[in-house]
């Protein structure tokens, strides 16, 4: 009798513990919901030098500060790059619109994919106890990796970053 009372207080203490939990799971969210800092947004900047005139040089409005991190720059010139024969992104960009470009892509994209949640938002025990379904939502549209690294294979594409076939 003690072993069943036991069994059934470990049971109650978990179902309430798992109760108490956050029906909403925070590890997908991209933007800081939280009234707190954002640890993201603190950028170090260069460390100052002294200039080598005392006059202060005319402002220029809109343009870049000397102590203002340029990662790209800082980047190609860590590996040994030239930092002024760098390629610009303009021509990847003007590659990339060359068919048009949507102005309102993004709220379009919101839209849509808010619809398509609505459509598959669970069955009803999974909204009723709140189970997060997104992965499930979204199945049908996920890669298989292996799965696409062999077709590519069998297709006579080289996969050089990926591990030799066994």
């Amino acid at each position: 009798m003690p072993m069943r009372v036991t069994i059934l207080g470990l049971t109650v203490a978990v179902l309430t513990l798992s109760a108490c939990s956050d029906a909403v799971p925070t590890l997908m969210n991209l933007r800081n919901t939280e009234s707190g800092p954002d640890e993201f947004s603190v950028v170090p900047t260069r460390e100052l030098e002294m200039p080598t005139s005392r006059e202060l040089p005319a402002p220029t409005p809109g343009g870049i500060n000397r102590a203002d991190p340029t990662p790209e720059a800082d980047a190609i010139a860590a590996l040994g790059g030239n930092i002024n024969a760098a390629p610009s992104a303009g021509g990847l960009v003007s590659y990339a619109g060359r068919f048009g470009v949507a102005s309102d892509i993004r709220g379009t994209l919101a839209a849509e994919d808010e619809q398509f949640r609505r459509e598959n938002d669970g069955r009803l025990l999974e909204r009723l106890f709140r189970n997060n379904v997104y992965f499930d939502a979204y199945e049908d549209q996920s890669l298989d990796r292996y799965a696409e690294l062999e077709r590519l294979r069998r297709m006579g594409v080289q996969t050089p970053s990926a591990p030799p076939p066994e």
